[in-house]
């Protein structure tokens, strides 16, 4: 692999180490901060730290910004409104494992996508290494016993995390096609799209309060806000957008299947949990297939 590709993939690893802490904060926070003020003020916050980083590149390239025009915000609608309000409202009524779960379906429906969209079918090794990471991921959430997997149930929170993550899917392959008329700074870019997206979460927000739904200003809810913001959002956004320029959409969406692996390494780490033989082997299996994956190129 060339350098520039070892450097993707080592980003989206990162992205998704950063992305399991968000769902670690999601679901440690989920009694004390909304899912609509988390999202707002997530990004908010995240808008305040980069603008006064990416201002003057927006308005240099203000030109290409308005021809973007509405394909700016449709993305900005996908990656920052709509994507993080069903996340953040899933996990009010679902279970983590779930989530985990109906998360699986993101590189199938990437894959799928590139080939019809984009004409990017993946090479035969590729879909070697997507069936093997899956039956990690499997493994990882049965816990070692496929029987878990049968007498799982689900809540309505779920299909919020099927729209959430083929909404995800969609942003990542409409990234990909549209790039022609985005020759803008990646960082730039981001900076446009956190804007937009603010400015769609606006009215969410605005609604969650006049309904009386607010959240305590108290050290660790700050604390919460301002990782999500930095590390879930700045980082992991910046991380996965590199990666589709150099991978495309279906082997960057691979990296998902990291996640859980994280997640549990994470908890091991920070809560305390033990991590059992069934850890260890979907995390094999997982990191296996996507190093298959990694080795085929896009036809």
């Amino acid at each position: 692999m060339s350098r520039s590709v070892v450097l993707a993939w080592a980003g989206l690893v990162m992205a998704s180490l950063c992305w399991a802490g968000n769902s670690l904060v999601a679901r440690a926070f989920t009694g004390e901060i909304p899912p609509l003020s988390l999202a707002f003020w997530r990004w908010a916050t995240a808008l305040a730290i980069i603008l006064p980083l990416v201002g003057p590149s927006l308005w240099q390239h203000r030109h290409t910004l308005r021809r973007a025009g509405w394909r700016l915000w449709v993305l900005a609608a996908l990656a920052i409104a709509t994507y993080n309000c069903l996340l953040y409202t899933a996990a009010l009524s679902t279970a983590a494992i779930n989530l985990s779960l109906v998360s699986t379906c993101l590189p199938l429906a990437t894959f799928i996508g590139a080939g019809l969209l984009l004409g990017e079918w993946p090479a035969r090794n590729v879909w070697f290494g997507l069936l093997l990471a899956l039956l990690g991921l499997l493994w990882l959430i049965s816990q070692g016993d496929w029987q878990v997997l049968a007498n799982l149930s689900f809540a309505p929170g779920d299909l919020l995390m099927v729209l959430a993550t083929l909404d995800w899917a969609l942003y990542s392959l409409l990234l990909r096609r549209w790039r022609a008329h985005f020759e803008l700074p990646p960082f730039t870019l981001l900076g446009a799209l956190v804007l937009l997206g603010l400015l769609m979460l606006a009215p969410l927000y605005a609604w969650e309060l006049w309904r009386g739904v607010r959240f305590e200003l108290s050290l660790p809810n700050l604390a919460a806000i301002g990782y999500t913001a930095l590390f879930a959002s700045i980082l992991a956004y910046q991380l996965w957008n590199l990666g589709l320029r150099e991978l495309g959409p279906a082997r960057t969406a691979m990296s998902n299947y990291l996640m859980p692996v994280f997640t549990a390494i994470l908890g091991w780490v920070l809560l305390g949990e033990s991590l059992q033989p069934y850890h260890w082997a979907g995390g094999v299996l997982i990191f296996s297939g996507l190093l298959l994956a990694g080795r085929g190129a896009r036809k």
